[in-house]
């Protein structure tokens, strides 16, 4: 299936040994994604530019004291970011007040180097030492607060989504046309019949193994093998399966259970309605430093498909909370032909 028109613009599954079975310790708040440095020296910069007005009025001293400002504040924020990154993992060690003690103490160092740095162009007697460090801590304890509720926020997502994919799974037409396959071909090839209880029982043992709230690009490939593979024998050639994959995108992280749900749509909205089948797609490609993944199905008539978007929206916001505003998430409809498009950092 050639989907060069739509949006131009944009290993096996094996089981968990004992150590990857090990949860991992909890990381409160990760201060290495784009999002969060971003969103962090906008709010640093905006309380700079809050306290200067309180120095006086007029335009020109404003700016002038602002860019002061700046000039400590913000490197002393980048250094709190890169600190806190680089040890997240040493952080993770602590229990969850000492990792929000430790976030705090980091702050208010950093509030120090601004102020050594503010000390350095500036022609003041006393420094603010006391009062750098206070300020640093207490705008390191907002941030480190912000980053705690919003990783809380990612356990009701993971949940939610693990319950509705888990009830997609055991819905009982699915359950039935699966066993109803597989009986059917007992007789005549039982080869096929094994393989699909194969398939059955992986792609139930990944719904219901517990899981971290991220997997590798490769494993759910896997998965949606599995789930396609027992349509395959539901549907036949109606069901014409295409695989684009590239292994060197295989490393990167998505969200767990979030590829199946999109072939599903695929089959559900493109195979079902259709009398003479449809052409599903799934394509992954890596592109220096992102990963793009597509998924693609003819649509019967070239219409629309119906429904409430409601697996869509549960990928797109599980994206958003895993690599906010690194992962990009698009739909469209050309020529005949629905297209998913995520983008994922490598």
């Amino acid at each position: 299936m050639d989907d060069s028109k739509l949006l131009s613009a944009f290993q096996e599954l094996t089981r968990p040994t004992a150590a990857e079975a090990k949860p991992r310790p909890p990381i409160l708040f990760d201060t290495c994604e784009v999002g969060v440095v971003l969103r962090s020296l906008l709010f640093v910069e905006a309380v700079m530019a809050v306290g200067a007005l309180f120095a006086g009025p007029g335009m020109t001293p404003w700016l002038a004291r602002v860019a002061m400002l700046s000039g400590a504040a913000v490197p002393a924020t980048l250094a709190w970011l890169a600190v806190t990154c680089a040890g997240k993992n040493l952080l993770a060690r602590l229990p969850a007040e000492g990792q929000q003690v430790a976030g705090v103490a980091l702050g208010a160092l950093a509030g120090l180097a601004g102020c050594w740095l503010l000390s350095l162009v500036t022609v003041f007697g006393a420094m603010p030492w006391l009062a750098s460090a206070l300020a640093g801590a207490f705008l390191s304890g907002i941030s480190v607060s912000a980053l705690v509720l919003r990783a809380k926020g990612r356990l009701p997502a993971e949940t939610a989504a693990r319950l509705a994919e888990l009830q997609a799974r055991i819905r009982p037409h699915f359950l039935f046309n699966s066993l109803n396959s597989a009986i059917a071909l007992v007789r005549e090839d039982p080869a096929r019949a094994e393989h699909l209880l194969e398939d059955l029982s992986e792609l139930f043992r990944h719904v219901l193994v517990s899981k971290a709230d991220s997997a590798t690009l490769s494993e759910e490939v896997q998965v949606a093998r599995h789930y396609l593979d027992i349509e395959q024998v539901r549907f036949g050639e109606r069901l014409r399966v295409e695989w684009a994959i590239d292994a060197d995108a295989g490393k990167a992280k998505v969200p767990a259970l979030f590829l199946q749900p999109l072939v599903e749509n695929a089959v559900k909205h493109g195979v079902e309605p259709s009398p003479t089948g449809a052409d599903v797609k799934v394509t992954t490609q890596r592109r220096g430093s992102t990963v793009v993944i597509k998924v693609t199905n003819t649509v019967p008539g070239g219409q629309g498909r119906p429904g409430h978007g409601v697996a869509l929206e549960n990928v797109r916001d599980r994206l958003r909370l895993l690599h906010d505003v690194q992962a990009q998430f698009q739909t469209a409809l050309i020529d005949g032909r629905y297209q998913v498009r995520i983008e994922v950092p490598a």
